[in-house]
């Protein structure tokens, strides 16, 4: 790949800026529009709203932290940035696509790299039955809510709540319950990424639900459908030998 054109994007962390006025000095502005390649500058929470703005750009992007933790992040520097490019290895990722009927009827769409979540509005329990590729699985969970994670996101908040660490390329999502109440022991499943879920909420007046796919939030859901998105796919890149594959490999060897 050739990357000559390189667009930078930050988030608005005094240290991001910095870093985006120096490596435009260093190596110029491009459009993101017309860009090879899209230097994502900030933490985890601005690579994931670099993917969503630029997914369907077909522009590989690479992340340099000026955030906090940065999993999907290569560490920073300012020199050799084009060569860091050139040996960049790649991953292609598809995200879910969320689609939730909410109470009154109305229809939204969202996709999502990490997880959709279902969260609780109020003091009560959710409760929620779940469906797999049009069976129902299980008839009631009572929960603070439920995730479904894609690999990428397995090591976040799906693995905060317990759920299974998948690697990257597998073939697999995570369904896994946040804070289970009944049936007390059910600690999710394990999916084939073509799965569909359906999650129907039940008592939705007395135990509404809000619906959240990576950063965008629906309130007051009465059913949400979860699939992945073949039609859609970001490309990121990463320095050799700090792939996601890898990182993502770790995670299961920390304590």
């Amino acid at each position: 790949m050739s990357f000559k054109r390189i667009a930078f994007v930050a988030s608005e962390s005094p240290q991001a800026r910095r870093a985006l006025q120096a490596l435009q000095k260093r190596h110029g502005k491009t459009d993101p529009a017309d860009a090879d390649v899209i230097v994502a500058l900030g933490g985890d929470g601005h690579m994931l709203q670099t993917m969503h703005r630029f997914v369907s750009t077909g522009a590989p992007i690479y992340g340099m932290n000026r955030g906090s933790v940065g999993f999907l992040m290569n560490d920073y520097g300012e020199k050799d940035l084009p060569a860091r490019l050139q040996a960049a290895e790649l991953t292609t990722i598809h995200p879910l696509r969320m689609v939730a009927l909410t109470q009154v009827g109305d229809r939204q769409t969202a996709i999502a790299f990490n997880e959709v979540s279902l969260l609780r509005q109020r003091h009560q329990a959710a409760k929620i039955m779940i469906s797999v590729d049009g069976q129902v699985r299980l008839e009631e969970l009572a929960c603070d809510g439920i995730l479904v994670s894609t690999p990428v996101g397995s090591t976040a908040y799906n693995l905060s709540a317990h759920g299974p660490i998948l690697p990257i390329g597998s073939p697999l999502l995570a369904l896994t319950p946040i804070s289970a109440f009944r049936p007390r022991r059910w600690r999710g499943a394990v999916l084939p990424q073509r799965a569909k879920v359906l999650l129907t909420i039940l008592e939705p007046d007395k135990r509404p639900v809000a619906a959240v796919a990576d950063h965008l939030e629906v309130r007051h859901v009465a059913s949400v459908e979860i699939a992945e998105d073949k039609k859609k796919s970001v490309k990121i890149l990463f320095d050799p030998g700090h792939s996601l594959a890898e990182r993502v490999l770790n995670e299961q060897f920390r304590y």
